[in-house]
């Protein structure tokens, strides 16, 4: 599976979590380490995804952060959070099936990536808050075996050295009987009981 592919299959499974979110759901809090925001809570990571999903046309486009950040401040969810979202989301798909060239570089704030590389790293993210997210509010999901098959491919080789930036907790030994998706979980220090 080529990674573009990888990022459009985990960014539907996050949007398909988020449309089952509701407002009585925002003020719920998370993790605090899903966040950098003190006390965070189920609306704010809405935003961060929000802003990640702003970003995509720009970072394929060869932006960065560093040439300016005209999202940071920005109210991008509005009156209605959800919809906004699905808004970002639709714009970051187009682009990414208008074509991209994977050797094309993305420019994220903690380095530069070829873009094979580089729609792993946002397809990481998407697959993984999906099920986080999920798992939290009680939202029957499971993420698909073009997924679990996508980040075992693009992810799970690079999982012990992104866990030395930080990027993932400590291994899990896998229950007996494990299916695909604990197994994932449990290489990338996910996955909850």
């Amino acid at each position: 599976m080529e990674a573009d592919q990888l990022f459009l299959a985990a960014d539907a499974e996050l949007r398909s979590v988020i449309d089952r979110i509701t407002p009585k759901d925002f003020d719920k809090p998370v993790p605090a380490a899903w966040s950098q925001t003190p006390n965070p809570t189920i609306l704010d990571i809405l935003k961060a995804h929000a802003y990640d999903e702003a970003w995509v046309p720009a970072v394929i486009g060869g932006a960065s952060v560093a040439d300016g950040d005209a999202l940071r401040d920005r109210d991008l969810l509005g009156d209605d959070p959800i919809a906004a979202y699905d808004t970002l989301n639709d714009a970051a798909t187009a682009t990414v099936q208008g074509g991209v060239d994977l050797e094309a570089i993305f420019r994220f704030q903690y380095g530069d990536y070829p873009a094979r590389e580089g729609f792993a790293h946002l397809a990481m993210y998407r697959g993984f808050q999906a099920w986080l997210i999920a798992k939290h509010l009680s939202i029957p999901f499971h993420l698909s075996a073009e997924t679990i098959a996508g980040m075992n491919e693009h992810v799970v080789p690079n999982a012990e050295e992104w866990r030395s930036f930080g990027v993932f907790p400590p291994a899990i030994d896998p229950p007996a009987g494990a299916d695909d998706q604990t197994r994932l979980l449990c290489i990338v220090g996910f996955w909850i009981p």
